[in-house]
């Protein structure tokens, strides 16, 4: 079933619509140019050798195989240079989709694991991110994380990492990967609050809704990356509406590695209808062919209207780590932005 094509007014407003971004993985963002001059630079040899097999390597089979192609390109990631390269491009794209403020996960721990140090990897994208500031406007901040499969151990490595050589524009503090039980992880995200990071995981992606609850419950998740399986439990839904907790939905990737069928059965638009604060992101942007804006075109065809996606920007913002005065003043431009283009709608 194909969705249906938007009007070209319809297409201007989610041009002009001030946009936020909170869950965007910056080694997902590497497009394929970077991935091979990145690999020719290294002599990685575990990546393909064209655009076009690198177009056929992101048809992804399933998570786990998405998973293994992430890991695989993040080989091609060494030195400063590289990282501030990755970061440049990755936010004068958002900047060019209207994107005001971004919140970024960093793969960290893939980096530790080949020896490459937090304080290179930092050291890159401040470069990148205070330059992306005054060249486009955005602001940029970062999101730690570690695959959970791996083990809580590589957690605390991560977080040590952090705390140790982590920039004051480090906001939170994640895990990703294959869904795990997350019990194990409670003492690690109780560090990591303590320290004053934001917790938030993903969960609920491929995982079911007990991975949610787990989240909730166990890491006191402030905001929670996909939780689309939460629809599958009742209960789960109320308490989610009722403490107002945030769920980052990804359309397209939920697609591409597999969560959901089709891109009509995503269940955006139920997660709406049941009152729960979602907000609309790219996730891995080249490797599922899409980016912010599509995202929010991707929403419009499933039925939402302006009204419906100007509330999923103004969602982003109010979730987002923000300073209150410059919410304020991104939630009035959206206004600005729909009542703008409601006769023409």
């Amino acid at each position: 079933m194909d969705l249906p094509t938007l009007a070209s007014d319809f297409e201007a407003f989610i041009q002009e619509l001030p946009k936020v971004e909170l869950h965007v993985h910056l080694e997902g963002s590497m497009q394929p140019a970077t991935l091979l001059e990145l690999a020719r630079k290294h002599g990685v040899a575990d990546v393909p050798g064209s655009l076009e097999e690198v177009r056929d390597w992101y048809l992804f089979r399933d998570f786990p195989h998405f998973i293994e192609v992430y890991l695989a390109s993040v080989q091609t990631l060494v030195d400063e240079e590289d990282f501030a390269l990755l970061a440049a491009d990755a936010a004068a794209r958002l900047a060019a989709q209207n994107v005001r403020y971004a919140e970024v996960h960093v793969s960290l721990y893939a980096h530790l694991m080949r020896g490459v140090s937090a304080r290179t990897v930092f050291a890159g994208i401040e470069a990148a991110r205070t330059e992306a500031e005054r060249r486009h406007g955005i602001r940029l901040r970062w999101i730690p994380d570690f695959p959970g499969d791996y083990g809580v151990d590589k957690g605390e490595q991560t977080l040590d990492a952090v705390l140790a050589e982590g920039p004051e524009s480090v906001v939170g503090f994640g895990v990703g990967g294959v869904e795990v039980p997350l019990g194990p992880m409670a003492e690690l995200f109780a560090r990591a609050r303590a320290a004053g990071l934001h917790s938030l995981p993903h969960a609920g992606e491929i995982g079911g809704p007990e991975r949610v609850g787990e989240a909730l419950d166990l890491l006191r998740a402030e905001r929670i990356g996909h939780g689309i399986t939460c629809m599958r439990d009742y209960a789960l839904v109320e308490r989610l509406r009722e403490e107002a907790v945030p769920l980052d939905v990804s359309p397209t990737s939920n697609l591409r590695t597999g969560a959901v069928a089709e891109i009509w059965e995503h269940p955006l638009p139920r997660m709406l209808e049941a009152g729960l604060v979602v907000t609309l992101n790219s996730d891995d942007p080249p490797m599922f062919g899409t980016d912010l804006t599509n995202e929010y075109r991707t929403a419009a065809q499933l039925g939402l209207g302006a009204e419906g996606l100007a509330a999923l920007a103004r969602n982003g913002v109010a979730a987002s780590f923000l300073e209150e005065p410059a919410k304020r003043v991104l939630i009035a431009e959206i206004d600005t932005v729909l009542a703008g283009h409601t006769h023409t709608l």
